[in-house]
């Protein structure tokens, strides 16, 4: 093997990496057994004390220098499906930031023309919003310009005046949204990450105005919604002096050291200066006086370093062990959580004026390594109305100083200007606060009064410091309320059944592949198996370096992953076995059959990572998992079944020629040997059968009433119930028939007779958070005879029209990519478009047989939903049919060169034929796997499994009679007739050909 070196290096290389993330996990698992072990009294839990030691480790080293936070970042998570949570897509109102760019306009025909579009949109959810106002207006109003509503002082600076056109007026508005898309986005980030929860994700989905977010652990919905939705509220607040309130910190002091005494005395307090063990003290602090100021500051939690504890009750103040920003109030990261807990003391309340009220930076400061947030000391009205709202901020944006350093120009509107020269006239020298959401994003001093309106805040900002200012300053100018148009909430325990599930499935299709290949390939086979578990394992790392969560579908991404990855060897062994019985010798057989196979295995690989590839660009959520686990599945298996096995067969075989190891066995030795079938003259038969079952499998559908989506590609929303004990699935439809107003329901059985899944369509095109809380309430209302509450709902999923047209198309997108690119591909590498049409022909016919075979088992009662699983099961059944084609292709185009006096006509049977074994092998395996998958998988994964096994067994047989024999009737008689040849086939092996008739 070239390049050996090479190879032994980077697989240690990757290993090593992989082992090394791998172990953050099992770090990881540690500090959470830690955290349930001290959450535990008495075999009670109590999850309040579980999250406060994850809360107090955060920051704090748990393995080496390496912190809780480090170590999450490292490991590899779980889903939501898998651990519980939250799931939200969000979308900005475009509506509302058109009405305020027009300065809230009562102009009739303005305001028609947004309702107008208001309504289109529920239509043609797909269009952009201002597209469909600008044609409204332009229908109401022909001869009206834009411009007359929107040329006004705040437009100014953003182009618009009173000669704008129509289309500069629309083009300012997009602008305007993209930038509140990029505003909410930073908005949202932030209140993600003061949310609590570990490991939070959100990002923007490509090319949309939409932001999604995935909260794992979090247990109150409500709570979210009502976060991620609210207003933004931007606020300028006046700032105490710390000579100011210092007076105040000296009183709260006295009454510490008083108390704290006072406890020493009582023998409440043994834990205030303690520094032997941080766990236990933790504990007898919790059993003191917890509402107490001084156990506050004397208790210790597994984040408290001794380094604080060094000097003990001698440091100038007590307050001092919390408040340790050098230079200024604050206190490490890890600290504000018992901060923001002393601020809520009674003790505390009582000292300080109604007035001050203190707040958090909203950025870190790294100093000497350690995270500190700085605290403000914000002076309160008495109405708790801030001097000046964001509302007043017409425009701000990132520019630069005379010295060419970052600076943020910020411009008001007439009020605002007013106010604004008040307020700095007042505090000349001193800070104003410039608060979102409670957080201070900065507080500049005040240089002199500033009147007209327009204001420099100048300091220590990089480029995207400013940026982020501007933004902020930016976010309370516009009300651009946010709404969620898809949501999915996933309960721990059903999260706990899917992992048993997940599990299960995956060790079995696991096992079974292990046993198959070692009853048929012998040493070989073990080989096979070892290189498998390699695979196993480089893939988990490689997910756990990319920060990836493990979900449902990337447990379906795995297992196929396991299945597929095994053809790899099969190639390759077969390959052997061939050259063996061509009387080569073990080392030559072994050098020859990886070197054939290679090219077979690299066209498979390619397909399928195109296939990944399109999926995880187009795809969202559990599409987008399973792409990714799929994609690295594809590399690690090219690493493990073509090198790594190669490396212990070469290893095994050193020295030596002969039986050191086995590429069969009795069971297999004579299995699939000197086949003989006559597959193309077959194909006409199997032309009229395909077109039979695609026609009927259509007819039904339309004959049922059209396709059965999910959820996801008609909107609506779905819980599933946890019923006491078993329901029929259509009483529980009818009970709830007149709660939902007659609105399209499905009731069905989901796993066991106790858990039904209820999808409506009622309110569907209503995505707002009382449409929400309205069928939720009619669903309880239907169900309160079964004794059904909140609790019994472990899973719920919204998914608003929008998204659902959205889906639809980047679906039909998804699959008219892959197609086109596996024919360019399959262009590029065999050079003749009849290979590229033929492949694109059979798979598409594929994809219909998946599609047919839906109607036709909700004829037998297996009524399963096409939502976007099923779409990733019908790209993966394209790649799975995809690697067979190629690899008969491969094989004509070996016997063509080999053979060059024989024609297309002469070869095909013989290379359908000599790879007829690996053929059926490779199905083998993966039905297998998506078998077990089907059984094992749970109801969540069952669309996926059943269209998986369709798949399986309609990709293999096109890869036999379509694809193939399509090239036979274009190209094959087209060469023919060139050649002035008879169109023959042969039907036995190329190496002892034997004519058969021929072909018609």
């Amino acid at each position: 093997m070239r390049n050996k070196g090479l190879i032994i290096a980077l697989t240690v290389v990757v290993s090593a990496l992989c082992a090394y993330f791998l172990f953050f996990t099992y770090i990881s698992r540690g500090v959470q057994k830690d955290a349930v072990a001290y959450a535990t009294t008495n075999g009670q839990f109590n999850e309040r004390q579980r999250q406060h030691y994850l809360d107090s480790v955060w920051r704090a080293p748990v393995f080496g220098p390496y912190t809780y936070r480090d170590v999450r970042a490292s490991e590899l998570g779980l889903g939501l499906d898998l651990k519980g949570g939250m799931h939200v897509t969000l979308e900005v109102s475009p509506v509302e930031i058109v009405r305020a760019m027009s300065g809230n306009s009562k102009d009739p025909n303005f305001n028609k023309a947004l309702a107008q579009a208001q309504e289109q949109q529920k239509t043609s959810p797909s269009t952009p919003f201002t597209a469909l106002f600008a044609q409204a207006y332009r229908t109401i109003a022909p001869n009206d310009k834009l411009a007359r509503i929107f040329a006004n002082t705040t437009n100014k600076s953003r182009g618009i005046d009173i000669n704008s056109s129509n289309d500069k007026v629309i083009a300012a508005i997009d602008k305007e949204e993209e930038e509140a898309i990029d505003r909410s986005f930073n908005i949202l980030r932030t209140r993600v990450d003061k949310f609590g929860v570990n490991q939070p994700n959100i990002q923007r989905v490509k090319g949309t105005g939409r932001i999604q977010i995935e909260l794992p652990g979090v247990d109150n919905p409500d709570r979210v919604r009502k976060l991620l939705q609210g207003q933004a509220k931007l606020e300028f607040w006046e700032v105490w002096r710390n000579d100011e309130f210092a007076p105040y910190f000296n009183q709260i002091n006295e009454i510490l050291t008083a108390k704290e005494a006072s406890e020493k005395l009582t023998g409440t307090a043994t834990a205030a200066t303690s520094t032997t063990d941080t766990t236990a003290t933790a504990v007898t602090a919790a059993a003191g006086d917890s509402s107490s100021l001084a156990s506050q500051l004397a208790k210790k939690t597994p984040a408290t370093t001794a380094k604080a504890d060094s000097a003990g009750p001698q440091q100038s103040t007590l307050l001092a062990k919390l408040f340790t920003m050098p230079g200024a109030l604050g206190s490490n990261v890890r600290d504000t959580a018992r901060v923001n807990s002393l601020m809520k003391t009674q003790e505390v309340r009582s000292v300080l004026p109604a007035n001050l009220t203190f707040l958090w930076g909203v950025k870190p400061d790294v100093i000497e390594g350690q995270e500190y947030l700085q605290l403000y000391a914000v002076r309160k009205t008495r109405d708790a109305v801030a001097p000046l709202g964001g509302e007043v901020v017409s425009d701000a944006r990132q520019d630069y100083d005379q010295g060419g350093r970052p600076e943020v120009s910020m411009q008001m509107n007439p009020t605002g200007s007013r106010k604004w020269e008040k307020l700095t006239a007042a505090n000349i020298g001193r800070q104003v606060a410039i608060v979102l959401d409670d957080y201070v994003y900065s507080a500049p001093v005040v240089q002199a009064e500033i009147s007209g309106g327009t204001s420099s805040i100048s300091g220590n900002f990089t480029i995207e410091d400013a940026q982020d200012l501007a933004n902020v300053l930016k976010a309370g100018k516009l009300p651009a309320p946010t709404r969620i148009v898809e949501e999915a909430v996933v309960g721990p325990s059903l999260g706990q059944e899917a992992i048993n599930q997940g599990l299960y499935s995956s060790l079995a299709g696991l096992l079974i592949i292990m046993v198959f290949m070692a009853l048929y390939y012998g040493k070989a086979g073990l080989v096979a198996d070892v290189a498998l578990l390699f695979n196993m394992f480089l893939i988990m790392g490689v997910l756990a370096q990319f920060g990836t969560a493990l979900t449902l579908p990337g447990i379906a991404g795995l297992i196929l992953v396991i299945g597929s990855s095994v053809d790899a060897n099969v190639l390759i062994f077969e390959r052997i076995r061939e050259e063996l019985n061509h009387g080569l010798s073990v080392k030559d057989a072994i050098n020859k059959g990886y070197a054939r196979a290679f090219t077979a295995i690299f066209d498979s690989n390619v397909t399928t990572m195109l296939i990944a590839v399109i999926l995880g660009f187009f795809g969202t959520g559990p599409v987008q998992s399973f792409a990714i686990t799929l994609g690295i599945g594809v590399l690690t298996s090219f690493l493990s079944a073509v090198y790594v096995s190669r490396l212990i067969i070469e290893w095994l075989t050193r020295g030596k020629d002969t039986t050191s190891i086995s590429f069969s066995t009795p069971i297999s030795r004579n299995l699939f040997q000197n086949v003989k079938f006559d597959i193309v003259g077959k194909r006409k038969i199997a032309y009229l059968f395909s077109a039979m079952v695609i026609i009927i499998g259509f007819v039904l559908m339309a004959v049922q009433g059209g396709p059965n989506l999910g959820v996801d590609f008609r909107g609506g929303r779905s819980y599933i119930i946890d019923f006491p004990k078993a329901q029929v699935a259509s009483e529980v439809h009818d009970a709830l028939a007149d709660e939902f107003q007659g609105a399209g329901t499905e009731v069905k059985t989901f796993g066991s007779p106790t858990r039904l899944r209820v999808t409506t369509s009622y309110l569907a095109a209503d995505e707002s958070v009382a449409a929400d809380q309205k069928v939720e309430s009619a669903l309880l209302q239907g169900l309160k005879p079964y004794g059904i509450t909140k609790a019994n709902i472990p899973n719920s999923a919204k998914i608003g029209a929008t998204i659902a047209d959205d889906i639809k198309k980047t679906s039909v997108l998804s699959l008219a990519l892959t197609l086109l690119g596996i024919f360019v591909y399959v262009l590029f590498r065999f050079e003749k478009w009849q290979y590229s049409m033929a492949a694109v022909v059979a798979l598409f016919h594929d994809a219909l047989l998946v599609i047919a075979a839906y109607p036709i088992a909700r004829l037998f009662g297996l009524n399963y939903e096409m939502d976007q699983i099923f779409v990733a099961a019908v790209l993966t059944v394209l790649g799975f049919s995809m690697n067979d084609t190629v690899v008969i292709y491969d094989r004509i185009r070996e016997y063509l060169r080999e053979n060059p006096h024989l024609t297309f006509a002469q070869v095909v049977n013989p290379a359908l034929n000599s790879t007829f074994s690996r053929t059926m092998i490779t199905f083998t395996t993966v039905f297998l796997v998506v078998l077990v998958l089907y059984i094992f998988g749970g109801e969540t994964l069952r669309s996926f499994s059943f269209a998986m096994i369709v798949g399986v067994i309609f990709g293999t047989y096109s890869s036999l009679f379509i694809a193939t024999p399509i090239i036979l009737d274009t190209y094959g008689r087209k060469e023919a007739r060139e050649r002035g040849t008879t169109t023959t086939t042969i039907i036995a092996d190329a190496d002892a050909p034997k004519l058969s008739t021929t072909v018609q």
